[in-house]
């Protein structure tokens, strides 16, 4: 009798049904489907009517405004210049720190956790830590001048040197945030089967050709994570930014700030906010494209 019941369970259940297998996987997403929904779509949507939607009518007025202000070039080319300045960057450090890693036999998880440290800190919060060193009371004044190096500490964050600004930025930003990509790229390494490096070896390959022949094609999928995300997280750099150089180092991010709350133009601060997910969009796409995982390639 128990048999029977279970039987006649089952065949009331959909998911247990063996002619309905294809309803379990629709069940299982949907409350991320649902959170993605009411937490990404509906505000992309208000943001998007926002941006496009001038006094009731389809127009790109907003754009125009924005772009026609005297900042933006500015604010999207300091955007541009410090993804491309620290992005490769941040790749190099990270191959090269994810690489000691897995080599290491002792240790390992406790250099991993030193290097991870700046995780654990806000944007804010690293971008205060850098202006300690950079201001004109800072930490590298005070060692200049204790070194002979200086008389007197100077101003090295000012409107007369952009360039330390600049260099002061994106320091700060491949201290904080190299870290992002080394904990992808470390998960990478470890899925690469250690026979392939052994045959390498067992044929003759030097460890350099053995990281270009066998680690980065295999580490192909873990790249294609790891800059799709630090990409887009550097044309969102605000805080750090803010910090280190306020109005004298304009990002994209910081004029969407000064548009919604400053100058109180929703509309201005959609068109900006848009304008950058264009940007993220557009080198996400290039980015796959290069990188793409042949068909049955390892994860």
């Amino acid at each position: 009798m128990p048999h029977e019941r279970s039987l006649r369970m089952n065949r009331r259940s959909p998911l247990l049904d063996p002619m309905r297998p294809h309803l379990l996987p629709w069940l299982l997403i949907l409350p991320v489907t649902v959170f993605l929904g009411v937490f990404f779509l509906a505000p992309f949507v208000m943001v998007a009517k926002q941006a496009f939607v001038v006094d009731g009518v389809f127009s790109l007025g907003h754009f125009a405004q924005v772009a026609s202000h005297w900042k933006f070039p500015i604010a999207l080319k300091n955007t541009l210049l410090l993804a491309l300045a620290v992005v490769p960057v941040q790749l190099a450090l990270a191959l090269l720190m994810a690489t000691l890693v897995t080599k290491m036999r002792k240790g390992r998880d406790l250099v991993l956790y030193i290097w991870t440290i700046p995780l654990g800190i806000s944007d804010l919060a690293a971008g205060i830590i850098w202006l300690a060193i950079f201001e004109q009371s800072g930490f590298l004044n005070s060692m200049l001048v204790a070194l002979g190096l200086g008389e007197t500490p100077s101003v090295l964050l000012s409107y007369q040197s952009p360039g330390m600004v600049f260099l002061a930025i994106a320091l700060a930003e491949i201290w904080r945030a190299t870290a992002i990509m080394l904990v992808i790229l470390v998960a990478g390494i470890g899925l690469i089967p250690k026979e392939y490096h052994e045959a390498a070896s067992v044929f003759g390959a030097s460890p350099w050709q053995r990281f270009l022949r066998v680690t980065l094609p295999l580490l192909r999928p873990s790249l294609q994570t790891a800059l799709v995300l630090r990409v887009i997280l550097a044309f969102e750099v605000f805080a750090v930014v803010v910090a280190l150089g306020g109005s004298l180092f304009p990002v994209l991010m910081s004029e969407t700030y000064a548009y919604q709350f400053e100058l109180l133009d929703s509309g201005g601060a959609a068109a900006i906010a848009l304008v950058i997910l264009g940007i993220s969009v557009a080198f996400t796409l290039v980015i796959l494209r290069i990188l793409r995982v042949p068909k049955g390639a390892q994860a």
